[in-house]
Formats: structure tokens, sequence, C-alpha cells
């Protein structure tokens, strides 16, 4: 198995690292005919790393992620481009990926619809989001409830989704509803990233502070990627890299659906 927690923990904060490696694992046996889209590709970072072959398309609206996603070589090519509005034929892809994007996306409707305009019949569609279950198992949020301060963890609840810029924290049903909706079916689909890993990520928000300095002031979060500075985080980290990602009370859930 490829060790996507190191590449990972030498180019992001290891809340981030942790996440991404666990789903990283997931694309290993997913096949993705070409042409392959990419929608919200980011920097490119993720699918320098998760995927074999350069994709064939990184759609993102953000201008600065595209040049840098240009610049890794990991797309024949990259758009900037509104997910809603796609400068693609209908039917011309194959398959699609989204990466843990569309929670980021408040009006999801025309983005799906956009999608199933530019796959071709039968193409998968795979994706990932957090769950209702993201929320409900902030460790912070959950010790407020304990100490009957249920208004200060809702609060806390709708700071941490601000944060992490979550418009949708929905459950498998309402998903699949709005897949079918929009001309999707979902094949299946399994929760991941189990309550500890969850505080992981949750805490590493406040302890990689140093990190989001860093990449203010240098551009990069990790100053010294090397196996030394690492080797402590790695420590704390890699239990929950190793476990099997799968879990019945995971926070995040992962979809595979095929436009019909």
């Amino acid at each position: 198995m490829k060790d996507y927690l190191d590449q990972h923990l030498k180019d992001v904060p290891y809340f981030r690292a942790l996440l991404r490696a666990v789903e990283a694992r997931f694309y290993e046996d997913i096949p993705l005919p070409s042409p392959t889209l990419d929608l919200g590709c980011g920097d490119g970072h993720f699918a320098s790393l998760a995927f074999d072959r350069p994709l064939e398309v990184g759609v993102d609206p953000w201008w600065g992620p595209v040049q840098k996603a240009g610049r890794r070589a990991v797309y024949d090519l990259v758009t900037c481009a509104e997910g809603a509005h796609l400068p693609y034929p209908d039917r011309f892809f194959a398959s699609a990926v989204s990466n843990s994007v569309l929670e980021h996306i408040s009006n999801l409707e025309p983005v799906l619809a956009e999608m199933h305009r530019v796959l071709a019949p039968g193409a998968s569609f795979i994706f990932c989001v957090p769950n209702q279950r993201f929320p409900e198992q902030l460790s912070i949020a959950r010790a407020l409830e304990r100490l009957r301060l249920a208004p200060l963890a809702a609060g806390y609840r709708n700071f941490f989704n601000r944060i992490s810029r979550h418009h949708h924290c929905d459950s498998p049903s309402v998903w699949k509803q709005r897949l079918r909706r929009a001309g999707f079916e979902v094949e299946d689909h399994w929760d991941y990233f189990s309550p500890a890993a969850l505080r992981v990520l949750e805490w590493g928000h406040y302890f990689g502070l140093p990190s989001w300095v860093s990449k203010i002031l240098t551009g990069r979060w990790i100053l010294a990627p090397a196996d030394w500075n690492l080797a402590l985080t790695r420590r704390v980290v890699e239990p929950h890299y190793l476990q099997d990602p799968i879990h019945e009370q995971g926070a995040y859930t992962f979809y595979r659906a095929r436009r019909s």
C-alpha cells in the first residue's frame, strides 16, 4: 500500500493530511475511465498524490489554485470555471471525481445538473463529503452539552462549520434524494473517519495554528518536511490512518454514483 500519509504530512497540516491520506486510499480500486473531470481540483495537490495518472481536466472557480494546479502538471488541462457553468460539451466525460468539495457549495442543484449534462450516460461520479455526524461528534460541543450548556454547544458547532466552510453536512438519505433528482443513482457508499479521527481533525485546527502562520509568511504549510521533524506528528496520526477507515459512526461519507 502506498504511504499516502507520509506524502501528505510533508505538504499540509497534519489534520488535513490524515483526512486526505485516508480518502486517497479509497481511489486505489476505483476505475476512472478517460476522460475524467476533477470538479473542485484546487491546487492539484490531492490529485498529484491520489491518482496514478494525470486526469484529463481539473476545474476550480479560484484563479490562484488553478494556476498552481497547472504548474503541477497533474491534469492535461485546468480550467477556471464555476461548477454550475462548465465549458464542456454534453456527455463529454466518462467519469468524474469531486473530493471534499460539494459540502462547500451553497447552491448544489445547478452544479449537479451541470455534472449530469457533461457526463456520459453510465459515467461514474465519485465524491466524498462530511455527513450529519460531523457536527454532532465535535468533542468541544459534546463537552459543553455534558455541562448542560446546549446553546454554547450549538454555537460552537455553527462556528466550526463556518471555519470549515461547510454549507452541507447531510445524511446519505438526503444525498440519495438530491442525486436522484439530478439524474444520478448511488451504487455504493460508506461512512469513514471515526470519532477518534475526527477529534484529531478538530483539535488540529487549533494546534495547527503555527502552520497557518507559516503559510502566510512563507507560502508553505510545513517549513521542514523532514522525517525527523515529522516523527512525533506521524506517531500521533498514524494509528488512525492504519486502522480500517470505514466506520459505522464515521463523520464522512464516500459515494460512488452513476449518471442515469
